[in-house]
Parts: C-alpha cells; structure tokens; sequence
C-alpha cells in the first residue's frame, strides 16, 4: 500500500499537458446505463468515486505491480479523467479491458488502468463522451446514506454547477484520489480492505462555505477543474471531507 498511497499524497496536480494531444495520459471512466432501466444518479456518482479509489489503492497499482507505470506516468502528469457510457455487451465488453469495476445499489461503474488517449481501446473509444443525465438527486446534509453508513469519505458536490453525470462522475472519481490525503497509510490501508466506503452529497451554501475553510486549513481536500468542459476554469466542483474517525 505504501507506493500506491505515496503517489496520491505526493501528487500536486501543477504539470501541463503534452503539445502532442495524443500524449495525453487519462484514466477513462465507464457508467454503465442501460437506457430501458438506467441507474439512480446518485448510486452511480457513489460507484464511479469507489471504482476510482479501489483502482488507485488496487495492489497491482504498487511497485512492483504491472499497473506501477502507468500510474506512475498518469501521476506523472496532469491527471485528467474520461468518463463514457456503455450499455450491454459494450459493458461486458470493457470488464476484460484492465480496470476495476464497483458496484453500488443497483449502479455499476468501471475505473480503467490510465494511458495514452491516442492508445485507447477500441472496446473504449467506441462509447459516447459526455451529455449523459440520469435521474435521481444527490442526498444533502450529514449522515449515512448508502451502505451501512460506515464510510470513510465524503465527497461534497457544488450543486450551483450544472454538470452531466459524467463530467460530475469525473470530478468525484477525482475527489476520491485527493480525500486519501486526509488519511494516514494505515486508515488508507484499512478503508481500501473494507472496499474504499464513500458517499456522495450536496452541500448547502452554508455547508460548502465550511468546506471551502477547512479545505484552505488542508483539513479538507478541493476539486478545482481545470475548465476543459461544461464549467469555468477554476471552478472548486466537489470538496472531499474524511469522516468515520481519526487519522
């Protein structure tokens, strides 16, 4: 665990991409949302950050690993994020792509090990970017909401921004990568055993303007987008809280 939590603590997110837009490294997201009966959109946002987190921590991400160098040059990188739909065999399709698939309630999302976006699987690259909306709102206020409450992360959602779900699944998987610095190794270690528990919520005006001090203390960890899509350069999208005991 000490590599793969390392390099999420370590990472600063200040490099610049390559003038090759091929070069640049992303992880790709696939939500799986069937149109005849698609997810609740608060179970998916729930299943995209787990995925996220599961595959960062995921043993096969530490040195010796064979997701070590990617990872390693994803971090390498500015860290950018995909996310894209599938349905039916084009979800089956992408669970033999490497990567880890979380499953919430009735939600499934699947994480993939990062790489080239000129080098993405086929398998990949044939499902649609962006616009994706389902239903379902995301709960506000403290206190469990998915599972048995015991979660070990909160990821708070600027709901003033209007994202689709994927742009908002992106920044949540990204929300779940900089809430492992609110830990130390050993809770890192025990919250991966127990499947990386999160939840993710809407915060009141009040309840952001609380996030938005304890994340300049460092006692909280902030999502600013860097404006590629859908919102403006800057934007603080979704604040990670850790919750659930000490450090």
């Amino acid at each position: 665990m000490t590599d793969q939590y390392r390099r999420l603590v370590a990472y600063r997110g200040s490099h610049e991409d390559p003038a090759d837009p091929g070069e640049v490294r992303a992880m790709q997201m696939v939500l799986h949302i069937e149109k005849r009966d698609p997810p609740d959109g608060h179970e998916l946002l729930v299943a995209a950050a787990t995925a996220v987190a599961r595959l960062c921590l995921d043993p096969r991400c530490g040195a010796s690993g064979v997701w070590a160098a990617p990872m390693d040059a994803w971090c390498d990188a500015r860290i950018r994020k995909i996310a894209r739909r599938a349905r039916g065999a084009h979800w089956a399709a992408v669970q033999d792509v490497d990567g880890v698939t979380a499953r919430i309630g009735g939600a499934e999302a699947r994480a993939l090990v990062p790489g080239r976006v000129g080098d993405v699987d086929r398998r990949v690259g044939r499902l649609q970017i962006g616009g994706t909306r389902v239903e379902g709102e995301l709960p506000r206020g403290d206190g469990p909401t998915v599972g048995d409450g015991a979660v070990g992360l909160v990821l708070w959602v600027d709901p003033t921004l209007d994202m689709s779900v994927g742009k908002a699944a992106a920044q949540v998987g990204h929300g779940a990568m900089l809430g492992v610095r609110l830990m130390s190794e050993s809770r890192a270690e025990d919250w991966f055993a127990a499947g990386c528990p999160l939840d993710v919520r809407a915060a009141d005006p009040e309840r952001w303007a609380e996030l938005t001090a304890a994340a300049q203390r460092g006692t909280a960890a902030a999502v600013a987008d860097a404006g590629f899509t859908e919102v403006e350069p800057g934007s603080v999208t979704v604040i990670a809280e850790a919750v659930g005991g000490g450090r």
